[in-house]
């Protein structure tokens, strides 16, 4: 079922929810459509269900990346390089589903809207939790606000994901190095 998920979540990625039909996610997931059908119902549960399996493992990479660093500071610049890292190439033309549904489906689906709300929360208090970490080691200045701080910081990963959707350029060492700045 992962496999499956995995491949409606590339779909989803690469043409949106409205752009996805039914036997998209059937040739995608290599299922026929009544076994989709019997399986999840509709499209929108597809949905559902592919969202939470893209958020999950989103959480899990962003999570090794700040593994990566030895403090509070480094821990989130290497977030926002991981973030980078993901924007950029196919993998960043194919978008960012959280990002994806919030633009295309958080104004007109209340269950959506919610899940996209909570993942995002759920992100900015990670990158908040990763300031206070530095605060605590001292590799942040404790006078940084934590939360407008940590929500600009959510503006920035989003806005590299959007980048990467519409194939500019991220130089990431140079974007990065200018977010860190706010943690003077």
């Amino acid at each position: 079922m992962d496999i499956a998920l995995d491949r409606a979540v590339r779909v989803f990625r690469e043409r949106g929810y409205h752009a996805t039909s039914i036997g998209d996610l059937a040739a995608a997931m290599r299922l026929a459509t009544g076994s989709i059908y019997k399986a999840f119902r509709d499209k929108h549960a597809v949905f559902l269900a592919a969202f939470e399996r893209y958020t999950a493992r989103r959480q899990e990479q962003t999570r090794s990346a700040a593994a990566r660093g030895a403090n509070g500071r480094e821990r989130l610049r290497q977030v926002l390089l991981s973030y980078v890292e993901q924007s950029q190439g196919s993998e960043g033309r194919r978008g960012c589903l959280v990002v994806g549904s919030a633009v295309e489906l958080s104004a007109v689906d209340s269950v959506v809207g919610a899940r996209v709300s909570a993942q995002l929360a759920t992100n900015e208090s990670f990158i908040a939790g990763l300031i206070r970490e530095g605060q605590a080691d001292g590799s942040i200045p404790r006078h940084v606000a934590v939360d407008d701080t940590a929500r600009l910081m959510i503006c920035i990963t989003q806005g590299l994901r959007v980048v990467g959707k519409a194939r500019l350029p991220l130089d990431g060492d140079r974007l990065v190095g200018a977010a860190m700045k706010l943690l003077a």
